[in-house]
C-alpha cells in the first residue's frame, strides 16, 4: 500500500494506491520476509504530512511506513535464517526485502505476534520510558493518563500501579471506562464523552496530578493542566485529537499552570531510547509472564487492502488496546 497523496483531514481512499510487484530472491546481505502482522499507530498520521518532525515524512509513491512482524522466507544475511520470525519497519505490504537494519528476532514462544507489536513492542517501550524516565512517578502519587484505553495508555496505567501510584484514566464511553478499572486496574476512569471532565478530575484527583501522560492534546490537555500538583511532570507522547485538523492546532491555554506549580512538560519519542530497548523489554516480558501486566490487542483480519479503513479506527475511537492488522 503506497501513499498516493497527502491527506487533508482524515485519510481518504484516494490517498492510497495498491500496487503489485514480483517477489525476487534477496541479494547478498539481504533477506526476504513474508509479513503477517502490521502495527497501526496514531503516529502514522503525522508521517503522512510533509512537515519537519522527528522522522522524515513518507514520500508520495512510497510504501506506507509501519512496524510489522513476519517470517523469513529467504536469507543471504548472516544473522537471519529461513523460518525466523522477525520484527522490522517492513511497511504495509505482503513481502519485504531488507538489509536487516533495525530487524530483530521475536520469540513466539513468549507471546504471539500481536503482543510483540504491543506490550513487548514500541507500545510498551513508549509507556515504559515515557512514564519512568520522564514521569519519574513515586509511590502514592497520582498518575493521570489520557487516551487510557488505547495501546500506550493502557500500559501506562498498569505500570503506574506497579509503581504503587494511583492511576486515573481518561477514555471515551462507559465500556472503555469499565475496561480501565476492571481489566487494567485503574483506580478511576473519566468518560470524556459523557462526564464534565474538569469536575471529574477534581473528584478523582483531589490532591492534584503528579504525572500526566498525554496521548490526546487539545481540551483534555487544557483540563489536566488545571489540576497539576507542585512539581508535576507532563509527558507529551501524542495528540491524537489534533492529527486530522485542517487548521493549525491551538496551543494549551492553561500553560501558565506549569509556572505556578513549578511543573515541566516534556515531549518523548521512543526511538531516542533504542540502546535501552533490551532492558525494558525484559522487564515488560517478566511482568507479562507473571500476570502483573495485561496485554490487550484489537486484531483485524484482512489483507493489505483493509489497511486504509482499519487505520481510521484509531481516530474514531473504535479500538481498545493495540490495533493490529493480521494479513496471514
Amino acid at each position: 500500500m503506497r501513499l498516493a497523496a497527502r491527506p487533508s483531514g482524515l485519510p481518504a481512499p484516494t490517498d492510497w494506491e495498491l500496487t503489485a510487484e514480483p517477489v525476487s530472491e534477496p541479494a547478498d546481505g539481504r533477506l526476504l520476509v513474508e509479513v503477517s502482522h502490521i502495527s497501526l499507530d496514531p503516529a502514522m498520521r503525522g508521517w503522512m504530512n510533509d512537515v519537519r518532525s522527528y522522522i522524515p515524512p513518507v514520500r508520495i509513491g512510497e510504501v506506507m511506513r509501519a512496524g510489522a512482524i513476519g517470517r523469513v522466507l529467504a536469507s543471504r544475511h548472516p544473522d537471519f535464517a529461513v523460518g525466523d520470525h522477525v520484527f522490522g519497519r517492513f511497511g504495509v505490504q505482503e513481502y519485504a526485502e531488507t538489509d536487516g537494519e533495525g530487524v530483530r528476532r521475536v520469540d513466539l514462544g513468549i507471546a504471539p505476534p500481536e503482543t510483540h507489536l504491543g506490550v513487548l513492542g514500541a507500545t510498551g517501550l513508549t509507556a515504559y520510558f515515557g512514564l519512568f524516565d520522564i514521569g519519574r512517578p513515586q509511590p502514592g502519587q497520582t498518575v493521570l493518563v489520557s487516551g487510557a484505553a488505547g495501546a500506550v495508555g493502557s500500559v501506562v496505567g498498569q505500570l503506574a500501579k506497579l509503581e504503587g501510584c494511583r492511576a486515573v484514566g481518561i477514555a471515551g464511553g462507559p465500556d472503555k471506562c469499565r475496561t480501565l478499572t476492571e481489566e487494567f486496574g485503574f483506580d478511576a476512569a473519566v468518560d470524556y464523552k459523557n462526564d464534565d471532565v474538569p469536575a471529574a478530575l477534581r473528584k478523582h484527583c483531589p490532591d492534584g496530578v503528579d504525572v500526566f501522560f498525554d496521548n490526546v492534546g487539545g481540551t483534555i490537555l487544557d483540563a489536566a493542566l488545571t489540576r497539576l500538583a507542585r512539581g508535576a511532570r507532563v509527558i507529551v507522547c501524542g495528540a491524537i485529537s489534533q492529527y486530522n485538523n485542517t487548521e493549525p492546532a491551538p496551543g494549551p491555554s492553561n500553560y501558565l499552570s506549569l509556572l505556578v506549580n513549578r511543573a515541566s512538560m516534556t515531549g518523548m519519542v521512543v526511538f531516542d531510547y533504542a540502546d535501552r530497548y533490551p532492558e525494558a523489554t525484559a522487564e515488560l516480558a517478566g511482568w507479562l509472564a507473571d500476570g502483573r501486566l495485561r496485554a490487550r490487542e484489537d486484531v483485524v483480519e484482512g489483507d493489505v487492502t483493509a489497511f486504509p479503513e482499519t487505520l481510521l479506527r484509531l481516530f474514531t475511537g473504535a479500538n481498545t488496546g493495540k490495533l493490529v492488522l493480521r494479513i496471514r
